[in-house]
């Protein structure tokens, strides 16, 4: 077993013990404690306190690399140093202070430019979908991949609707009319690192969103790549982390951004 492999061991199971803790405060939250951080984007003591406990148990592994976290703003641009972890730990807040069942924690190390592990724990069905570059991805323990799903046609897709910036409605909702006439549907869960793990073991065939933050997706986008699909922005490059929109899918890829494209 490598280095980064045994890492991500020690990384799944803090994030297993930080979920035990937003699993627990699950049951007794209360709206009062929301907060505004700016339009329809809300945060809670829960989200700052299992950061809190991520980064003293990452720092613990790794004190030479960098941090780029959700709920620290000083760290949303990277640093000089040759590694970063990227977080969020608590993917899915709304759907987590409105008592909906689907949140994750997203942790991922980059090396330079590159994922090189990623992690993403649902909460609440205690899922771990884990992965290193190079060596596959897995859930709990058991090798998973994308769909085998050929076309659209036999796919079911997730997306994730604008709630901050509203420029692109227009286009969203065009690209939305074509796919959801081309496929088993579409579903709006909540969460891209939840649709991510999904697409990654196949129970999505596909998955696209745009105005999304590297802490959103480069756990997840690592878990798609390890487990045999592609990963991109729309308009074909590979920047999902940084380039603020993604398209991750197994066979369909091409089929789902040749849709994208031509409405975007």
């Amino acid at each position: 077993m490598s280095e980064l492999e045994i890492l991500c061991r020690y990384v799944s199971d803090l994030s297993r013990k930080v979920g035990l803790f937003i699993a627990q405060q699950n049951e007794v939250f209360e709206k009062k404690h929301i907060e505004h951080k700016g339009l329809n984007d809300l945060v809670s003591y829960v989200d700052k306190e299992a950061e809190k406990r991520i980064v003293e148990g990452l720092q613990k592994l790794m004190p030479e690399a960098g941090f780029i976290s959700e709920e620290n703003p000083s760290t949303h641009i990277m640093s000089d140093k040759q590694y970063h972890w990227v977080i969020d730990p608590l993917d899915g807040t709304t759907n987590f202070i409105h008592g909906l069942p689907i949140f994750a924690i997203s942790i991922a190390l980059m090396d330079g430019d590159d994922v090189v592990l990623g992690v993403v724990y649902e909460v609440n069905k205690k899922e771990c979908f884990y992965a290193t570059k190079g060596k596959g991805a897995f859930c709990n323990g058991i090798k998973i991949q994308v769909s085998e799903a050929q076309t659209l046609s036999e796919s079911l897709l997730a997306t994730g609707f604008p709630y901050r910036f509203f420029e692109k409605n227009t286009e969203y909702l065009q690209v939305l009319n074509a796919l959801m006439q081309s496929s088993h549907g579409l579903r709006r869960l909540g969460s891209a690192a939840v649709d991510l793990a999904y697409t990654a073991c196949g129970r999505f065939e596909g998955f696209f969103e745009f105005n999304l933050k590297p802490w959103d997706v480069a756990a997840g986008g690592l878990l798609v790549q390890e487990a045999g699909g592609q990963v991109g922005r729309f308009n074909g490059d590979n920047d999902f982390v940084f380039g603020k929109e993604i398209l991750a899918a197994g066979n369909v890829f091409d089929e789902m951004k040749q849709i994208i494209q031509k409405y975007w």
